[in-house]
């Protein structure tokens, strides 16, 4: 008697939620539902072509995974008539079917394979697809994130998020469609070929043994998750470490904390390595359960087959074929232990990547925003309020116009907001109150990227790609002509160092720009501004790291650039804006003062102050260079036929001048 198999389906559509194990996380089918549009991406009929023609392929090669069992008992049935009537056999010609049989067997196993093979290849391109279409929005999202987001952000905790985010999509395409989506199809097929060769009894046993053995693996792999997430945290801090320590390298070596550093950074590999032993202790445990589980239930139902060759209801084909066809699910099954975790594991980490996608800029275009235009240059401050926290105002009603193609400085003490006033410019942030405007136009109603191409900034500390010379000065119009670049550099004052490079505009300036010396670094910055080409121009004491020689030629340089530009300097050293068309002074964010470089000394306020302390700091520093110098002279006299600047160059040093309000 051979029951249908119409309720084993209904069975087998049963267990699929529980061989999913995903259905009480709700948070796990946001992340699924989420990274669905990447799977069957909207507008790729290519792509959906490739992702149907992979589930078909893989229907096809279960349907002959079960058949292969199924031409084993038969060969096997006829062996054993073969054996057990000769006559029988030989008038019916066995041997040629048996022979077939054999063939069909080994077909079928070659078959199965290339059949996987080609659904894993037809499924490759979608699933680098989605990890390409993913890691590029979050890396636009990442460069679209506000400033405060990018201050408050660990450099090794991020990198490792987008890491374990972009190895979670692929664990869950290669887990969930390659693995778990072909076991439930097999495990449906062994169902009905357990109800059409057996009956229900072998399909309830095996729907126990395959629930005991899910939930089995399901708790103890949540035990798993949770130590896998501690390790996770674990290599993330370790990781954040390393990277913190390393790109402060030279701090680090300043003050000789290598021993604390190699100490602090095996807190955290101690930490993982408590974590990846308890990770191996419980695999152990879920390995040997599972084999325990699956064992007990097999043994059972060729038990119950044995009995039935022995009463002659069933072949030993049949017994055969259960052994088969059960040993053969096993392989899936003992892999759906690894496909859950890995697929929790993947939605963890994917729930943490699409976690920060969901992250809000804190400064966003409006809805409608406009190009701005620039058609003279300029800028006005009105009544502009700001403050980092609520409880910290860092400026306070403060109005200034910069007229188009003026120079105006912005001087104080520090802390007294000028950055800060460089990154309201640059719209990095909001203001509290008032307004900000470049030709009447408020910089809150035009976009972000029409706004910071109108300006060009050389910051006081340069940060340069890990990339060549050329490279970084282009950066300022990526796709200008070599001609254009050379231009740059000659203007900048650093044409001629390049020259003496043996690589030239082709050497690497190493992380961050190490390589070079932060006078080098500076000068490629105002290169790429001068590339650039910019209306309006920050300068953020783009002459602090250079020598006094070196200071002339590039402020002159910077002069030449700043004609009929709108040019707005934040000074800490007073002797480079005397010429400046106009000087702000603030102090504890508000505006205490303003005129040119003669009206404020005649004032005699903050301004005269802080002059008449650098200048006193620089009579200082003079008097103690000309005393080195008269000792070294007096030391060391000049050689015979060696001009008395040669010596000076052995002698002398130049000296940056430091701000008196540092």
């Amino acid at each position: 008697m051979r029951p249908t198999s119409v309720a084993t389906s209904s069975a087998s559509r049963s267990e699929r939620p529980e061989l999913l194990g995903l259905s009480a996380d709700a948070n796990h089918w946001t992340v699924l539902k989420n990274l669905l549009p990447f799977i069957w991406p909207h507008g790729r009929r290519d792509l959906r072509m490739e992702v149907a023609g992979a589930f078909v392929v893989l229907v096809v090669a279960k349907l002959i995974t079960v058949a292969v069992p199924v031409a084993f008992k038969w060969a096997t049935d006829w062996l054993a008539l073969d054996l057990a009537k000769p006559e029988v056999a030989a008038s019916k010609g066995l041997a040629l079917g048996i022979a077939m049989l054999i063939v069909a067997y080994g077909a079928g196993r070659v078959l199965m394979m290339v059949l996987n093979q080609v659904r894993d290849v037809l499924f490759t391109r979608v699933g680098q697809h989605a990890i390409r279409e993913l890691n590029n929005r979050t890396f636009r999202h990442l460069h679209k994130l506000s400033l405060r987001f990018h201050l408050e952000r660990r450099t090794g905790g991020l990198s490792r998020v987008i890491e374990r985010g972009t190895r979670g999509i692929d664990l869950i395409m290669r887990m969930g469609v390659m693995q778990l989506a072909p076991t439930v199809i097999e495990l449906v097929l062994v169902a009905g070929l357990l109800v059409y060769y057996f009956d229900w009894t072998y399909v309830l046993i095996l729907m126990v043994t395959v629930a005991a053995y899910m939930w089995f693996t399901f708790s103890a792999s949540e035990r798993r998750i949770a130590i896998r997430r501690e390790m996770n945290e674990s290599d993330t801090e370790a990781n954040t470490k390393a990277i913190d320590s390393l790109l402060n390298f030279e701090t680090v070596k300043y003050f000789g904390n290598e021993e604390a550093e190699a100490r602090r950074y095996d807190v955290s590999m101690a930490r993982y390595e408590k974590a990846a032993v308890k990770t191996y202790y419980s695999l152990g445990y879920l390995n040997s359960g599972q084999a325990a589980i699956y064992t007990l239930g097999m043994t059972l139902v060729m038990w119950l087959a044995a009995r039935g060759v022995m009463a002659g209801t069933h072949t030993v084909g049949d017994f055969v074929l259960i052994n088969a066809v059960l040993i053969q699910l096993y392989q899936p099954l003992n892999f759906m232990g690894m496909v859950y975790r890995e697929i929790k594991q993947g939605l963890v980490d994917l729930e943490t990547m699409f976690s920060l996608l969901a992250v809000k800029p804190d400064v966003e275009d409006k809805p409608g925003a406009t190009e701005l235009v620039v058609r003279d240059g300029t800028v006005r401050f009105e009544n502009v309020s700001f403050s980092y926290d609520a409880d910290r105002r860092i400026l306070h009603d403060i109005s200034f116009e910069v007229p188009a193609g003026k120079m105006v400085a912005i001087v104080g003490p520090s802390g007294a907001g000028k950055s800060t006033i460089s990154r309201i410019l640059f719209r990095f942030y909001d203001i509290d109150k008032g307004r900000v405007t470049i030709d009447g136009q408020d910089i809150r109603d035009v976009t972000q990227q029409s706004l910071r191409h109108a300006i060009g900034v050389v910051p006081q500390d340069t940060v340069l790609f890990n990339d060549t010379i050329l490279y970084n000065i282009r950066y300022g119009r990526p796709g200008a002509p070599d001609a254009d670049v050379h231009e740059a550099a000659r203007l900048a004052q650093i044409d001629t160092f390049i020259a003496t490079l043996p690589q030239g505009y082709k050497t690497m300036v190493g992380e961050r720009g190490l390589k070079l010396s932060g006078g080098e670094k500076q000068r490629v910055a105002i290169a790429r501004t001068i590339l650039k080409g910019p209306p309006i121009l920050m300068l953020d004491e783009a002459t602090s790291a250079l020598d006094s020689h070196t200071e002339k030629e590039i402020q002159d340089a910077l002069d030449r650039v700043a004609v009929d530009r709108t040019t707005l300097v934040i000074a800490h050293r007073l002797s480079t804006i005397v010429h400046a068309d106009s000087i702000i002074v603030l102090d504890k964010g508000r505006l205490v003062e303003q005129g040119t470089h003669a009206e404020l000394i005649a004032s005699n306020g903050l301004y005269a102050s802080l002059w008449s302390r650098q200048r006193q700091a620089e009579k200082a520093r003079e008097e103690l260079a000309a005393a080195l110098e008269a000792d070294a002279a007096m030391i060391s006299p000049p050689l015979e036929g060696e001009p008395p600047s040669a010596t000076e160059s052995r002698t002398a040093t130049p000296v940056t001048e430091p701000s008196p309000f540092e």
